[in-house]
């Protein structure tokens, strides 16, 4: 099975974080599908947890070194039709990709993002829960 996921799926993962080991459950003998922006929201909100005082240099490093071993097969999405889905549904950017990106592909969506489920599950698109 192929699903779409976005990164707080690989934050949880390389951050250890509570979400973990639901997420290795849900998503064993996957294949995960993301937008190629993945690597770039990664490095970004690890960035973001280093200004909030959570991660050191040394942590950030590490952490996106992991993110960047785990299988991930990254795909374009059509940023006019993601921006179309942000505007109407008052989303960011970076969260319309992943939903575009399960609309091309008719995948369904992993995410923490509550925000971002709802967004999908209104468009149809299967969440895993």
């Amino acid at each position: 099975m192929e699903i779409v996921s976005d990164a707080s799926i690989f934050l949880s993962i390389v951050l250890n974080e509570n979400d973990r080991g639901w997420i290795i459950e849900k998503t064993a003998g996957c294949n995960i599908i993301s937008p190629e922006i993945l690597p770039y929201e990664i490095g970004n909100a690890l960035i973001a947890m280093s200004r909030k005082g959570r991660l050191n240099g040394q942590e950030i490093l590490r952490a996106f070194d992991i993110s960047q071993k785990i299988p991930v097969s990254l795909v374009p999405v059509k940023i006019f039709d993601a921006m179309k889905i942000a505007v109407r549904f008052n989303i960011y950017a970076y969260d319309a990709y992943y939903v575009q990106c399960c609309v091309e592909n008719k995948l369904p969506l992993i995410s923490l993002d509550n925000r971002m489920c709802a967004v999908a599950r209104n468009l149809g698109i299967k969440v895993v829960e």
